[in-house]
């Protein structure tokens, strides 16, 4: 496990997936601010197609189950995606179960998602792409060191209008590990 201050980042366990569905994926709403493709239903929830599942076939994603350190509680999601082994590259991606929110999980689960991609991975870039009204993940971002490279106009169709996606990197040489100021 990769361990924060406030969470801990481990493989999925199968009894995860269903936890991870109802919280994260069952509200199309939420789903849909995420994603890069539409929400559509899973029959039977917790089936084989939910978006949790880990199959271990693809290898430019490395998915995580978020836990709270102190209880053990499964927390969330969070994500490597579109890793890049060519240019070093891979973006960063969260989603935290809505009794999770709002106590710094997701700051600490960036901090922790830089140390796998810039020390275990050898990374020289990681991205954040998230909706410019996304205030809890800008806020994740900017602590861990993130810049705000640009913003994306209407990129994003999320439930019946376009919003506007900001773009944010951070350099391995620019990373300051446990500099959540």
């Amino acid at each position: 496990m990769l361990r924060g201050s406030k969470v801990g980042l481990r493989a999925r366990h199968e009894d995860d997936v269903p936890v991870l569905t109802a919280g994260l994926y069952d509200d199309p709403v939420n789903y849909s601010r995420s994603a890069l493709r539409p929400w559509l239903p899973i029959t039977p929830p917790g089936s084989k197609d939910s978006p949790f599942v880990v199959d271990g076939k693809e290898q430019r994603n490395a998915p995580f189950s978020m836990v709270e350190l102190d209880s053990g509680a499964l927390v969330g999601n969070a994500v490597l995606w579109g890793i890049d082994d060519h240019n070093r590259s891979a973006h960063i991606g969260l989603g935290l179960l809505p009794s999770a929110r709002g106590r710094g999980c997701g700051t600490d689960a960036v901090a922790v998602l830089c140390h796998y991609g810039f020390i275990v991975r050898g990374l020289q870039r990681l991205q954040i792409e998230t909706l410019s009204d996304n205030a809890a993940m800008l806020h994740a971002a900017e602590r861990n060191g993130f810049v705000r490279e640009g913003v994306l106009r209407s990129s994003a169709w999320v439930t019946g209008e376009f919003l506007d996606d900001v773009l944010l990197g951070l350099l391995a040489e620019d990373w300051k590990p446990n500099a959540k100021g």
